[in-house]
Formats: C-alpha cells, structure tokens, sequence
C-alpha cells in the first residue's frame, strides 16, 4: 500500500498573515481558503511542484488526539528542496523574503542550504539538491512505482 505525506499542519497565530506570507513571499499556492466545516477555517497552500502542502487553521488542532497543541512558531527544520539555490534566492528575495545567503557545507550535492523563518517564527531550510533538474521528484517516483512487482 503506497502512504503519501501530504499535507503538514503547520502552528501559526494569524492565519490572514501567515497566509500572506507564504503566498506572496515564499511563492506557495493557496488551494484551498474556506471554512471546511462551522467553526473550522482551513487555508491549505502548496509549494510549486510540490506533492505535499502546508495548512493554516484556527481550530485544526482541535481534531488531532495529541496531549498539547503545538505553539506557533515552534516547528524547526521544515524544508524545501530547489535545483538551483542562487536562483530560488534571487527569486525569493525579489518578493521580499528575509532569506540567509546559502552555505555550502560541503562540495556534494545536497549540502548546501539557506534558511528563512515565518511571521511566528517557524524555521525553515531550502537545500540545493541539483539532480532534481534532470530528475524531479514526480518522475523518480513514478519510475520507482513502475519496477515494483505486482
């Protein structure tokens, strides 16, 4: 049986502004902005090319069986994956995002990242990982299904 992670409730206190953010600064879709059910806004936004999407809600924790709610801002280490760092910061910057320079930690692929907080303070980490140029995620994965047995 295939599991897909795809969407991340993510802790904010202003879903309007956080919203905002991610829309207008970081670059993610608004799919969905509506109340899903009396009582229960939801604001789901994805990154382009992304199969998994983040979502803001006033009373989302309110339907999970955890003991405490998580605090906004107190999610660390969310990360996006680009081909290219130095033009997902270009492109970042010219909307307005408060991004780090990158840093390459080491010469492979995957080692180098830059990183960005939200409005409440949420981290997060973009890695350059440039095989994702010749090979996008979508397609290894797809490819992958295709040699499974059965």
């Amino acid at each position: 049986m295939d599991m897909t992670l795809e969407v991340i409730p993510l802790p904010v206190t202003d879903i309007d502004r956080s919203r905002d953010f991610y829309r207008d600064k970081v670059g993610f879709h608004v799919d969905i902005d509506q109340e899903v059910m009396p009582g229960m806004r939801i604001v789901q936004l994805t990154p382009p090319g992304s199969g998994c999407s983040i979502a803001l809600g006033d009373a989302i924790w309110d339907m999970t069986r955890g003991e405490t709610k998580p605090a906004p801002g107190s999610y660390q280490g969310l990360q996006l994956c680009v081909a290219d760092i130095e033009a997902a910061r270009a492109q970042l910057v010219a909307r307005g995002l408060e991004i780090s320079e990158p840093v390459r930690y080491a010469p492979d692929d995957g080692a180098t990242f830059m990183y960005f907080t939200d409005p409440d303070g949420n981290g997060w980490s973009v890695q350059e990982y440039r095989r994702r140029a010749e090979e996008p995620l979508h397609k290894l994965l797809a490819q992958l299904k295709s040699q499974q047995p059965g």
